[in-house]
């Protein structure tokens, strides 16, 4: 259900921004950033300033993404779950791309409906002992209720603009946004409900001992607003919660009532 491969979330993302796609095989991705993605990922403020200034034409760089753990070695920046270079791409599409509406690209003559999907990438956040972090793509339809995991990856392969094509229509949605995302949450919650919660048993068990360690050592005279705020700090470092945020989505219309 999860976005097992980064990978393709990565591919997906830098095509969607018409980056370059130099290498992309058996976990090593290399791309050629545009301008504007150079901007937004690489914190080169003042090189952008400086070859504005002169009129000069600027060299956007490349990157090299290691999806791979086998490859891990190998030249290029390793990313993974939780890492800060996938953490800036999420505040990135937060930003930049919070919500779309696009229909997919239709080349015919006769009068075509589009039907609406329901767009939603989300991100779970898992904090305790240690932290996770684990990514949604998930596409509901909003005639018949069928609901593809993975959505972005389904999408890649699909021309899309913010244009309806010549002699296309939309279908009206039967299901309500709220009403759909709804129905996302619920698929959200199950997913969490059955998963395994042990590292969160883990989590509370060295909760405990650490309240406990700092009890044992503290004494009468001590400062038991200290005590406390420490316990506090104890609670806030190792406490299990699980939360989960949008990160972006939108309004898709696509052709088919099916998409595999």
């Amino acid at each position: 259900m999860k976005i097992t491969n980064l990978h393709d979330f990565l591919e997906t993302f830098f095509k969607s921004n018409q980056c370059e796609l130099i290498q992309n095989e058996q976990g090593i991705l290399t791309v050629q950033l545009t301008e504007k993605m150079d901007k937004a990922l690489m914190n080169r403020p003042f090189y952008w300033h400086y070859i504005k200034s002169t009129g000069s034409q600027g060299e956007p760089m490349k990157l090299t993404f290691i999806t791979n753990p086998d490859k891990h070695d190998e030249t290029g920046e390793w990313i993974h779950f939780g890492s800060p270079r996938l953490q800036q791409i999420m505040d990135y599409l937060q930003k930049t791309s919070k919500y779309l509406k696009l229909f997919q690209k239709v080349d015919t003559e006769q009068h075509t409906p589009l039907y609406p999907w329901l767009l939603t990438n989300i991100k779970i956040n898992y904090e305790g002992k240690q932290k996770k972090d684990e990514i949604f793509s998930i596409g509901l339809n909003l005639v018949n209720g069928i609901m593809k995991v993975e959505m972005m990856h389904l999408l890649d392969n699909l021309p899309l603009q913010q244009s309806i094509s010549d002699y296309c229509y939309p279908i009206t949605p039967l299901i309500k946004l709220k009403s759909g995302f709804k129905r996302i949450e619920r698929v959200i919650d199950d997913y969490i409900q059955n998963q395994d919660h042990k590292w969160a048993e883990e989590a509370e068990k060295t909760l405990q001992e650490e309240i406990e360690m700092i009890k044992h050592f503290f004494h009468q005279e001590d400062d038991e607003l200290q005590l406390q705020k420490e316990i506090d700090e104890i609670k806030n470092r190792y406490t299990p919660i699980i939360s989960y945020e949008v990160i972006n989505g939108g309004l898709i219309y696509l052709k088919d009532h099916h998409i595999t």
